[in-house]
């Protein structure tokens, strides 16, 4: 069997650890940046009695045109640009690399960034190119990513607005001038648009080679898995070329447009996680020995005292709260965790939790 794994398996692939998703069976979930407000009793129901009537015996509208007006119009999308629909941010990801792969071709985001970026270039065969963010406050490094740039000529540049791990959101300006400096195309990914009030999406139209990427997991619909692309026509008619047929399965399609046209309920939800978020990062502030980042998604990064990351994460998970470890992920993460904004009472029992073990940890 190693013979022939060594044989047929790419060794860039043999390199790579698979995604690994941590089991959270009794645990307080903060580790994986979703909405941790379920639906009301009332919409539920109706929401049922709607997925009673779907035949699932037929293929679904294999471009999802009721679902993607319903997009346009809650996600503010202007008329002018085309819309694509992946099964999740992940899918359009590759559907974008895929389009653009080649020999000697390269993706460039910044690191720390979100790691699919640079899995699934190498899926696709490129070469990831990751431009360091500054240390002292993880903004964007402009002349170094100008350089890189320049000198790597990427065909595909991802920026994540806010960025994922670090919660911040890089300056305007700054990603203006990429954008007008990129050879390629620019992906401008707003996965935590509902938790902040900056966005791209009216911009596009102003550069020919930028798109925007959106997600309703963050929203409160993480079990659908539905990620939009918005761009100019001709380059979106392109990149549907690589999208498996029928990739947004009918209950998604239904669901989602249930959800959206009722999206005052998850408005509301973000509203609420928005308001915690101020309380949360105040209370991880106060805690001597623990640095939080300023975030404007719905998590927080923060960092505990040299060395006890590792003892605090499964001091935690001890607790009953799951977070995510991401020291040892890249080196201007060392000590660091991330936790979801979760409920009131869930961010409370984070708190105590946490306090204890630092208090411990200073014996």
């Amino acid at each position: 069997m190693t013979d022939l794994l060594e044989r047929l398996v790419r060794p860039e692939i043999r390199a790579l650890s698979a995604y690994h998703v941590p089991d959270s069976t009794g645990l307080i979930k903060l580790d994986a940046m979703e909405n941790p407000y379920t639906w009301p009793d009332d919409l539920r129901r109706e929401w049922l009695d709607l997925l009673a009537e779907v035949d699932v015996n037929r293929y679904p509208d294999p471009q999802g045109r009721v679902l993607q007006a319903t997009l346009r119009d809650a996600m503010c999308v202007p008329a002018e640009m085309a819309i694509m629909l992946g099964n999740g941010s992940d899918e359009l990801i590759q559907m974008l690399a895929l389009t653009v792969a080649g020999p000697g071709r390269k993706i460039l985001s910044v690191d720390p960034g979100f790691v699919m970026y640079r899995m699934i270039g190498l899926y696709a065969g490129m070469r990831y190119i990751g431009v360091p963010l500054c240390p002292e406050d993880f903004s964007l490094d402009l002349p170094a990513v100008l350089d890189a740039l320049d000198r790597e000529q990427p065909a595909l540049t991802f920026l994540a607005y806010p960025n994922n791990p670090t919660g911040n959101l890089f300056e305007t300006a700054a990603i203006e001038r990429i954008i007008e400096a990129a050879p390629g195309l620019v992906v401008v990914d707003e996965a935590y648009a509902p938790f902040t009030d900056k966005t791209f999406m009216h911009r596009l139209g102003e550069w020919p080679n930028l798109l925007v990427m959106r997600t309703v997991s963050k929203l409160g619909l993480a079990g659908l898995r539905l990620g939009l692309l918005a761009g100019p026509k001709g380059l979106l008619a392109e990149i549907d070329k690589t999208r498996l047929p029928y990739n947004i399965n009918v209950l998604t399609q239904v669901s989602a447009t249930f959800a959206l046209q009722n999206r005052g309920v998850f408005e509301q939800q973000t509203r609420w996680i928005r308001e915690e978020r101020v309380q949360l990062l105040g209370a991880v502030n106060a805690i001597e020995g623990v640095e939080p980042f300023p975030s404007d998604a719905n998590f927080i990064l923060f960092r505990v005292p040299t060395g006890t990351a590792m003892q605090a994460f499964d001091g935690l998970r001890e607790a009953g709260v799951l977070v995510k470890k991401l020291d040892g992920a890249h080196p201007m993460l060392a000590d660091c965790l991330r936790v979801t904004i979760g409920k009131p009472e869930e961010n409370q029992a984070f708190i105590e939790a946490l306090r204890s073990l630092i208090d411990r940890s200073r014996g």
